[in-house]
């Protein structure tokens, strides 16, 4: 019983194989799609396929039992052999109503493959090569390029196409031509080809639009932004209108006749781009213009989504399901997103926001008139002004709403900037009112410790003055004892040849008396030389005076021929006889080493005479100094000056062997007021007005600390 139950089935199944294989498909005007005035052949049943190469498949009288049934539309990937090449032929049984008899009528054929079409085993058309004849394959890439035939007989006819197609390199790796196969073979109405070209120049025409205008306004944003980098939201707006701007082109470039390549390139760049405006930069420039914080979670939802939805993109045709569903729920987590923020945000919600809200609502509400218009109407070409008209406003809304808000952002910017001038300017007639009220009473203050300092100044003159003269008359006790101690030597000679003189001119009148006359002249010329050293010891106590009173009185301030020499010796005797005067247990030795080439040199010699005996009795203190007693029984307090002539100056050098000078007092030692003397012993003027007085010169006054011990002054002045 069950084989003949079997045998039963396959006599009904091959029966109405059979059947099928000779029932034909009619074709009518009523299946023609009104939109391009054409039917996809490759999407209706009837079809059977047979994968080879063998052109004999074309003849009209061969069996087909053994066919595959498979509309073209079903070719696939898993047809191809080892070299990635789909080849096969495809038939199907057709017959034309009367609507179509008699009529001009078109076949048109797929992109990026190759075919040669048959009608009742005739070779009609060929579009590319299939790589027969020895010739190499090539892919047809035109975009419309029909055969015009015309059918008489209401007889059935066999349409036999060979197709030949290779799999893509991009994954998924489907066919080429997997996107075109419903259209593998088209064939159009009387108005096929006026119908396409119109539909081709309007899709073009508003493309290219769209194209144009987002690259405006990208441009605009871009610069916009260079010369205000500070207004963030600049970097987003040119950003997002820039990433739609290459989108619409690669969608509007799959509407010109391209390679394959060319096309998938552009279909990569629009897999990734499409999700990043949707997922990521829309989100995100809402959320910036309408100044809220950024959520960590909600950007790496939106980066997963993005990741997802370019990840479907590359999957095979058989996960279309869950590509749509991907894409779906993404869209409305993105809407949903938008009208978050958007309702959040209404009350909060100032001047160029709003253009945004309007961009959103208008472009949500042009798509829903776009899908209307494709419902209501189904022959789209009756509409397709309008049709393209509403998916414009789609388009541009949100970009050109995006330049309504940066030209208010930039007029609510500038009265923002007039604002905040008019305030500064307020601000600053006040602050020059204060300004000039704070002046008057500064300028009061100014005018009072004016005088204060003038007066304060008189007074330090005049204390200046008195320090100043005090240390000259400091100056002058010193010399003064020392002339003193020195001229006491030229009139002890005076007065001991005198009372000698004395004797000898009694001795003298005695001899006389004797009659003595020779004994008396020999006493006369005695008293003759000793006449002589009187005259001598009197003019030395003589310049000895004038000396002391060259000190004394004011500098002329002129200079003068002054031999160098002679003045370093003289206030060093002084100085040295004046210290002794002071005090008779001092004792000291001094050394002269004088260059006797220099000559005279023109210096004020008062001037120079006081910085001389500063600096010896400053040496001279120094080698007395208590604390010497520590350097034993053999330590001698000396003196030494030095005279020496280098080039263009001569160089005056006063040492001692003493304790020297710290580091530390050096830098201060030549400081008015400034002294190392006990209290009462040194008023601190002395070095400071030397080096004025050098300085005055021309010269040089500088300390150094002898290698061995002691210190060293340098006096350098130049040779005029």
């Amino acid at each position: 019983m069950k084989p003949f139950k079997i045998f039963l089935f396959l006599l009904f199944f091959g029966i109405n194989f059979c059947k099928a294989q000779d029932t034909a498909v009619v074709l009518s005007t009523s299946m023609i799609n009104q939109t391009n005035e054409s039917i996809s052949l490759g999407a209706l049943n009837g079809w059977v396929f047979k994968q080879g190469n063998d052109t004999g498949l074309a003849k009209i009288n061969i069996d087909t039992a053994g066919w595959k049934r498979l509309r073209p539309d079903e070719l696939s990937s898993k047809y191809a052999d080892k070299n990635g090449r789909v080849e096969g032929w495809l038939r199907i049984k057709v017959k034309f109503d009367s609507t179509l008899l008699n009529n001009p009528i078109y076949f048109d054929f797929a992109s990026w493959a190759a075919t040669e079409f048959y009608v009742d085993g005739n070779p009609v058309a060929t579009r590319g090569n299939t790589g027969e004849n020895g010739e190499a394959f090539r892919e047809y890439n035109s975009d419309l390029d029909p055969v015009s035939m015309s059918f008489n007989s209401p007889a059935s006819h066999i349409l036999s196409v060979h197709f030949v197609g290779y799999l893509s390199p991009v994954p998924p790796h489907d066919l080429k031509a997997q996107t075109q196969l419903n259209g593998l073979l088209t064939l159009g109405g009387p108005n096929y080809i006026t119908n396409s070209i119109k539909i081709t120049i309007t899709a073009d025409t508003f493309m290219t639009l769209w194209v144009v205008v987002c690259a405006i306004l990208s441009v605009l944003f871009w610069l916009l932004l260079i010369q205000n980098p500070k207004e963030k939201n600049l970097f987003w707006i040119a950003l997002y209108t820039t990433a739609l701007t290459i989108f619409t082109y690669c969608a509007d470039a799959f509407y010109i006749g391209l390679t394959y390549n060319e096309s998938a390139i552009n279909s990569i760049i629009g897999s990734l781009l499409l999700p990043g405006i949707l997922l990521l930069l829309l989100p995100i420039l809402l959320i910036k213009t309408f100044k809220r914080k950024l959520n960590s979670k909600l950007i790496l939802a939106l980066i997963i989504l993005y990741v997802l939805n370019v990840i479907i993109t590359f999957l095979p045709n058989s996960f279309r399901l869950i590509r749509g569903l991907i894409l779906g729920a993404s869209i409305i987590f993105v809407v949903g997103i938008c009208l978050y923020y958007v309702i959040t945000s209404w009350r909060s919600l100032m001047g160029a926001q709003w253009a945004i809200v309007a961009g959103l609502i208008f472009s949500m509400f042009s798509i829903v008139i776009t899908f209307s218009l494709a419902l209501i109407f189904k022959n789209i070409s009756t509409s397709l002004y309008l049709y393209y008209l509403t998916l414009s406003a789609f388009s541009l809304s949100l970009p050109l709403s995006l330049l309504v808000y940066v030209s208010i952002r930039f007029k609510e910017f500038i009265k923002e900037v007039q604002q905040n001038a008019k305030h500064v300017v307020q601000l600053s007639e006040e602050k020059r009112e204060q300004a000039l009220n704070q002046q008057k009473i500064l300028q009061e203050e100014v005018n009072r410790q004016t005088a204060e300092i003038r007066t304060t100044l008189d007074n330090l003159k005049s204390a200046q003055s008195q320090l100043i003269q005090s240390e000259k008359m400091a100056s002058l006790g010193e010399l003064t004892a020392g002339i003193a101690h020195e001229i006491q030597n030229p009139l002890n000679f005076v007065n001991n040849f005198s009372e000698v003189n004395a004797e000898l001119i009694d001795e003298m009148k005695n001899e006389l008396a004797t009659g003595n006359q020779q004994q008396a002249i020999e006493i006369a010329d005695d008293i003759k030389e000793n006449e002589q050293k009187i005259n001598h010891h009197g003019k030395r106590a003589d310049a000895i005076v004038k000396g002391m009173l060259q000190h004394s009185r004011t500098s002329s301030g002129q200079k003068e021929p002054t031999d160098i020499n002679a003045l370093c010796d003289e206030y060093l005797r002084l100085s040295y006889h004046g210290l002794r005067a002071k005090d008779k247990t001092f004792n000291a030795d001094f050394k002269t080493d004088f260059d006797e080439t220099i000559g005279k040199i023109n210096i004020i010699p008062q001037d120079v005479g006081r910085v001389l005996l500063n600096l010896f009795n400053n040496a001279f203190y120094a080698v007395n100094e208590p604390s010497n007693s520590l350097k034993g029984e053999q330590y001698k307090p000396t003196v030494s000056v030095q005279t020496k002539k280098e080039e263009n100056r001569v160089c005056v050098t006063v040492s001692d062997n003493g304790n020297g000078i710290s580091d530390s007092i050096k830098e201060k030692i030549f400081q008015p007021f400034f002294t190392t003397k006990p209290t009462g012993e040194g008023t601190g003027l002395g070095l400071s007005l030397s080096y004025d007085i050098i300085k005055a010169h021309g010269g040089i006054l500088k300390v150094e600390n002898k290698e061995g011990e002691g210190s060293e002054f340098i006096i350098q002045l130049p040779v005029i």
